[in-house]
């Protein structure tokens, strides 16, 4: 065999390996890249485990019954979502009488410790209703930290935030009103952040 008919040869059978060496082989996992491993909480089982307290009050006595609507007349119309069961719910008619509204986020480090504080205020016997209103959040989000928390208070979600458009809060979070037995809405300023259920009762009064 000649030179070139050998440099041929070789020629050939490096081409051969390289085709095969490049070949796709169907048995191997084809890598697409890194994939995130983050997903949105499942907001069913969210719910389950956060076990949150019913957003409908208790039947209304008659007398009650007799003064017609009595939940705050800035809040009448605006429905949101009830976080226990997904429901819409009418935040006026969801406070027949005196109650506390504390607006919160999953962001903000004070609000847990004051969702805290409520929840334990909420047990005692002669507490006024406690609702807590979710705002600059996702709802599966809010769901996991309450269930976290073992916070579980009635609680609706506003994801629009027509709850506060409506009542002009000071733009910072936790938010807290007192709602009075005729539906008159007072801000709680003093203290600004409730870390105890004494002070709960303060400005319950």
């Amino acid at each position: 065999m000649s030179t070139r008919a050998r440099w041929a040869a070789v020629v050939l059978v490096l081409a051969v390996a390289g085709v095969v060496a490049l070949w796709p082989r169907p048995s191997e996992p084809v890598d697409t890249g890194p994939v995130s491993t983050r997903q949105a909480p499942d907001v069913g089982l969210a719910r389950e485990r956060a076990a949150l307290q019913p957003c409908a009050p208790p039947p209304r006595d008659q007398d009650q019954q007799a003064a017609g609507d009595v939940g705050p007349a800035a809040l009448r119309g605006l429905e949101v979502t009830c976080l226990g069961d997904g429901a819409r719910v009418d935040v006026a008619s969801a406070l027949p009488g005196r109650a506390v509204v504390n607006f919160w986020a999953t962001w903000c480090v004070p609000c847990q410790e004051e969702l805290r504080v409520l929840d334990a205020y909420a047990q005692e016997p002669g507490s006024v209703p406690v609702l807590t209103v979710l705002v600059d959040s996702k709802e599966g989000d809010g769901l996991e930290l309450l269930a976290k928390l073992g916070v579980h208070l009635p609680s609706v979600h506003d994801p629009d935030d027509r709850l506060r458009k409506a009542l002009s809060p000071p733009p910072r979070t936790p938010v807290t009103y007192v709602v009075g037995a005729e539906g008159a809405l007072s801000l709680v300023s003093d203290p600004l952040v409730l870390t105890t259920v004494e002070q709960v009762r303060e400005v319950v009064g």
